[in-house]
């Protein structure tokens, strides 16, 4: 019992997952398919309700025309004197088509078939209507035609139909009108899908470069009017959320800037007193605070437009590198050749310095750098032997003024390092990972496309 729910189950599966690779992933395309399969199945459904229809009615034509053909060709017959009988026969098979012969006992029949259903219900209303002993048949001693039996006397004779005369062929002209229509019904489709995929297209695209820390283009409010409602409200959402950072940018950089000239007062009162004790503690807490003001001004600034260019990554790298080669225990360099990348040079310093003294910090001094190539990107990668990041909060660390408190219980900070690294990866369309490094410590990689 329960190998067979397994063999269930796993065939249930299997069907969803047909199911799922057959749906296609857009909007626009399951919604032009849905359509198309809508007018498909509508128009299959429209000409079998027509041709349902159609049957009756074209069966007791063919009827009528079988029993008056035969009724005519018995009466020519039966009225023909004998020596003309044959002259008869051949007339009637040159001018209409019809073949009239004696039935044999040696005949060679093949039955009519069993489809369309009008040729059953036609047989039905001839017999009906010439006699129960009325035969068929489809084919004679090797002649295909609609050969019907009729008897004058006690001898029986063979009529062979033209099968034109009473197939239905399918007008050309209603082939192409129909072709037509379903081309028009098809293309409305794509438009109406359209409608609805576009405008939610332009708007997955603005959300997503909002989510990256950019300032999107107003949606156009046009369309329907729940489209214009949506775009409406994300545009206000948007110039609010803009707004808000700009305030709070502000804000942050009015206040760190306010704070430099008591802290300038503050370093000056410790470089006066006398007490040696109290002028380090007082001198290391003003560095403290000036370092973490820096870093409120870096991420207040971070939004700056600082011009773009061309720039040589590997020679910045081992710049900054050499800042920090006294502070640090061991540093080691792996920088592979690369293209000259368009960055913003000041701020890709930033990133670094950010990430390498996260690595003094926290990660115990002994530091690995890596630049290379990979595909159509750069990877720059920094790497400690600390007590690295719990994967769940590796996401969180991303965000300003978070930190890690079991992490850092020894060291202070402002919780924006990692938040600047961020925002500095989405404005350069890149990507910065935090990873697990392999024998313990943190892997920090910023990706950057090429």
């Amino acid at each position: 019992m329960g190998a067979r729910l397994r063999v269930c189950a796993g065939r249930h599966e299997a069907v969803k997952s047909l199911i799922k690779n057959l749906i296609p992933a857009s909007l626009l395309a399951r919604a032009f398919w849905l359509i198309v399969v809508l007018i498909v199945a509508s128009l299959a459904a429209s000409v079998a309700i027509f041709r349902h229809a159609e049957q009756e009615p074209h069966a007791r034509q063919m009827a009528q025309l079988v029993v008056s053909v035969v009724n005519l060709t018995r009466a020519a017959v039966m009225s023909a004197a004998p020596e003309w009988r044959g002259a008869l026969l051949a007339e009637l098979a040159d001018a209409e088509g019809l073949r009239v012969h004696i039935a044999e006992i040696g005949d060679i029949l093949e039955p009519l078939p069993d489809q369309p259903p009008q040729l059953r219900m036609m047989v039905d209303q001839v017999r009906r209507k010439l006699g129960d002993e009325t035969r068929f048949a489809g084919e004679r001693n090797g002649i295909e035609a609609l050969w019907v039996s009729f008897y004058i006397g006690h001898e029986e004779f063979w009529v062979a139909l033209p099968r034109e005369r009473l197939e239905h062929p399918v007008s050309e002209v209603l082939l192409t009108w129909s072709g037509v229509v379903l081309l028009l019904a098809l293309l409305g489709a794509y438009f109406i899908a359209r409608q609805v995929a576009h405008p939610l297209k332009r708007l997955a695209l603005a959300a997503k470069s909002l989510g990256q820390g950019e300032t999107p283009a107003q949606l156009p409010e046009q369309g329907a009017q729940e489209v214009i409602a949506v775009s409406a409200a994300f545009n206000q959402m948007s110039a609010d959320l803009a707004a808000n950072e700009r305030e709070r940018a502000l804000v942050l950089a009015g206040i760190s800037h306010d704070l430099r000239t008591p802290l300038a007062r503050v370093r000056l009162a410790a470089e006066m007193s006398n007490d040696e004790g109290l002028r380090e503690g007082l001198t290391a807490d003003v560095e403290q605070m000036d370092a973490v003001i820096r870093q409120f001004l870096d991420y207040a600034r971070l939004d700056e437009s600082e011009a773009v260019v061309s720039t040589d990554v590997p020679a910045l790298v081992r710049e900054v590198a050499q800042r920090f080669a006294t502070a640090a225990k061991s540093i080691n360099l792996e920088l592979e050749p690369v293209p000259a990348l368009a960055v913003r040079p000041l701020l890709l310093r930033r990133v670094l310095a950010n990430l390498l003294d996260n690595a003094i910090k926290y990660g115990g001094g002994e530091i690995a750098v890596q630049l290379c190539s990979v595909a159509d990107k750069i990877v720059l990668t920094v790497m400690d032997r600390g007590i690295g990041i719990p994967e769940a909060r590796r996401e969180a660390v991303k965000r300003p003024f978070v930190r890690l408190d079991a992490a850092r219980s020894d060291v202070t900070g402002s919780g924006l390092g990692l938040a600047i690294v961020e925002r500095a990866a989405r404005l350069h369309h890149g990507e910065f990972q935090l990873d697990e490094r392999a024998g313990g410590g943190l892997v920090a990689r910023l990706i950057l496309p090429l």
